[in-house]
Parts: C-alpha cells; structure tokens; sequence
C-alpha cells in the first residue's frame, strides 16, 4: 500500500509556510489594526463625528446639500448618510478626476469640516489589509492565495501532529515545534472560519461566488437587489420628458446597489427631506443611507447595511433592509430584508461582519484579537523550532521521497482545490512539477 502521506504535507507545509509568512504577517496585523477602527476613528476624528459648526441656524438637508455644492465646487453628491446620535450626518462627495471626500453635517446640518475618504483610518487598514495598500489586482490574488494556504498550514499541521504523536512526546528539543503544534489545534477552527468569511471579498473566489449569487438570485440577495425597481416615469411632466439629465460618476460600494450617475439634479423628483419623512413612516430607522436615482428611471435607494465600513453606520446583519422610493411620488415601490436572502446573500451579510469584529460586540472583537494573537504565536513558535534545529546543523528542508503521492495527498488537496479554486490551481502547478520530478528520478534509477 502506498504510504507516502507524510513527506508531501511535511514537505508542502514547509516550503508553504516560508513562502506566505510575510503575507501571513502583513494580513494578521493589519486586521489587528482593523478590528478597532470605529474606536481609533472616534478619537482620531472626534471634531468631525461629534463636533458642532460655528453657523448656528438651522437649515433642511436640501439646502445643506446645495451648501456643499457650493463650498466644494467640481463635486457631486452620491450618498448622503442619516446618523444615529452623537454622530454627525455624512454626505459623500466626488469628482470627475476620482476624489472622494466625507462632508460632515452638526445637528442643524451645517458643515462641520470634511476628510479625503482615501486616507481615512479605516479605508487606509482596509486597503492595507486586502492589497498591502497597492490596489493592484496581482497583489490581491496573492493575499487570497496565502490565506487559501493558510487553511492547507492547519489541516497538514493537524495531521502531521496526530501523526508524529507530537503531544505525547516529552523531549525539551520539541518544546518549540509542540507548543506550535498546540496552538495550531486551539486555532484550528476559529482561523479557519475567518479565513473563510474573508472570501467575499476576494478577487478570485469572491468574485465567482458574487457572480454565482447575482445569476441564481434565489441563493442571493434576491432579483431586486441586483436588479432595482424603476421609477415610473409617467410622473414627470409631459414638457419635460425630454430634457437630458446631468450626471455625475462615482464608485459605489461592493454589495450595494452602485452610486455611479447619481443625479439629484431631475425635474421632478423628491427632496431629500422627503425621503428622509418618508423613510420614517416606513420603520426604517437610524443609521441608513440614501443614494439618490441613477437617471430619470432610477429611484431613491434607502438601505441599512451590516457592513458598510463607516464608523457608526453598521448594524445588525437581521437589520439589514434596502428600500427603493419611487423619485417623483415617493411610493415605496419594493422592500428587500435580511429574511428575503438566500443562503449566499445570507452568509455574506453575517460572515463579513463576524471577519470584521463587529457582529456580537466588543466580544466579537476581542476573541479576533486573541485568535490573531494566537496565531502570531503560533508563526513565532515555529520559526524558533527551526532556529533551534539550525543550531544543531539540522536546520535542512525536508528531503524529497521519490515516490507517488498517496490517495489521502490527492483527496485531501483535490477537496481544498474545489472549495478554493485558486488554491487548486497552485497546487495543480505543484502536482505537474512533482510528477516531472518523480519520472526523471525513476528514469536515472532505471
């Protein structure tokens, strides 16, 4: 029987895990830095969240938006954000050449002050931690591969534990490698089930699991929520129908409906106060947000989300709702909630949160920090193991066994290449380069 299982997951998790430590490193930090955004963001932007103008008359938001207009000239407005107390309301603003800012609204909607939206704490860890602040797809597709391997690191190190009866063993020149070993089990499951409410926002599996929801709607976020209701058009007036309508570009946020085109700028459509009234009546309470219609035909998007990434702005995943207003009469024409989600659109609105640190609490963050304290630990431990093996001139990778993977090799990386298909795709690289190894050396044996 072919028993060559160890020698590839030991060979595998070695070369593996000194390939993807940096990343490792680069990931578990900066989602360290992440988890406590809204915290550092409530001190560091205090004036900004809380703090008060020195105009003192109040004014409606229509007319604080027309303000905003004029203060920041060449910008338009693409979302407006109705806060919860303290906080102040914010107005999200962009431009032709790709600028974003936040505009800060006290509670008689007079600005307050305003901040470039790219170097915000948050968006600064969040680009930090998806793409080691390059923004370049090849640098993404590497994060995800590291943390596809990540999951390979614990289900070889669990086996090669159970394997080499590493818990059992008393020896002191083990201590490292054991206490790696131990952390490894403890951070088993947790780290798994991080890693995995990570993907949604993968470039790769991400983007193929969205795909998949948005074509099968009834696993998604429902056809609405993909496909948006229309204003009816019939209630504009005959002699204006034809007019063209201005728009302004702006990149919406992944998940929600897009922000691109928003016009507030159409004949006949409802203020934002009467949106806002209009919100009220329907129970949609604080926070949420408005994106205004895209064209003549679009309409009012009224959503609170779980996963906004706005300090303040986030709120349970069984709160989440995405209402659309009709533009000229206000009607809601249609109202998706968390219950009307598929098992996709369901575990994307609960798992980013629970990655992020915010779906139970402080608790919620607290055992993240742990699980990535843990793991540091557990990357640390290992490297000691080495150094201690280097010490004694044994410091050397695993040695090769020139034989077929076994059956238990294969399944095991054929599964994880199913549920990660580019981690599949890596490993089917591995797969070829070992076969050209292993006939070469039969060949030179013969």
């Amino acid at each position: 029987m072919n028993r060559n299982t160890f020698n590839p997951f030991r060979r595998l998790h070695f070369y593996a895990a000194w390939f993807i430590t940096p990343l490792l490193l680069i990931l578990t930090l900066s989602g360290i830095g992440f988890l406590f955004y809204p915290e550092v963001e409530n001190m560091m932007y205090e004036h900004e969240f809380f703090g008060q103008s020195d105009a003192g008359d109040m004014q409606t938001m229509d007319e604080a938006i027309q303000d905003i207009k004029e203060t920041y000239n060449g910008y338009s407005v693409s979302k407006i954000s109705m806060m919860e107390e303290p906080y102040n309301n914010r107005v999200t603003i962009s431009n032709e050449q790709g600028g974003s800012q936040y505009v800060f609204l006290d509670e008689n909607n007079q600005i307050v002050s305003s901040l470039d939206s790219k170097n915000t704490y948050s968006n600064f860890m969040r680009t930090f931690h998806s793409s080691v602040l390059t923004e370049h797809t090849f640098v993404r597709y590497l994060v995800e591969l590291t943390a596809c391997w990540a999951n390979f690191l614990i289900v070889s190190g669990t086996y090669m534990t159970f394997k080499k009866k590493l818990l059992q063993n008393q020896s002191r020149k083990l201590r490292f490698q054991k206490i790696h070993a131990v952390l490894g089990l403890v951070l088993a499951v947790p780290l798994i089930i991080i890693v995995v409410t990570g993907i949604p926002w993968s470039v790769f599996t991400g983007s193929k699991i969205a795909q998949f929801a948005a074509d099968h709607p009834d696993w998604g976020r429902t056809e609405l929520r993909y496909n948006p209701p229309q204003s009816d058009i019939d209630e504009i007036p005959w002699a204006t129908r034809s007019i063209d309508q201005p728009a302004s570009d702006h990149k919406g946020h992944a998940g929600h409906q897009s922000e691109s085109s928003a016009s507030d700028m159409i004949v006949g459509q409802k203020s934002v106060e009467e949106i806002i009234t209009l919100s009220a009546e329907n129970n949609i309470s604080r926070p949420f947000s408005i994106v205004y219609p895209s064209d003549e035909k679009g309409v009012f998007t009224v959503s609170k989300g779980s996963n906004t990434g706005v300090t303040g702005l986030d709120v349970s995943p069984y709160e989440e709702t995405t209402a659309y207003f009709d533009q000229y009469s206000g009607d809601m024409i249609a109202q998706i909630d968390f219950e009307d989600y598929g098992i996709i659109g369901k575990w994307f609105t609960w798992g980013i949160p629970l990655h992020e640190g915010h779906l139970f609490g402080m608790a919620n963050k607290i055992l993240n920090l742990l699980v990535c304290i843990a793991f540091l630990s557990a990357i640390t431990m290992g490297f000691m193991s080495w150094m201690k093996r280097m010490k004694s001139g044994e410091a050397k990778g695993p040695k090769r066994i020139n034989k077929p993977w076994s059956i238990g090799v294969v399944v095991t990386l054929a599964v994880l290449g199913i549920l990660m298909p580019l981690f599949g795709l890596s490993v089917l690289v591995i797969f070829i380069v070992e076969t050209v190894i292993y006939f070469r050396k039969k060949r030179k044996e013969a």
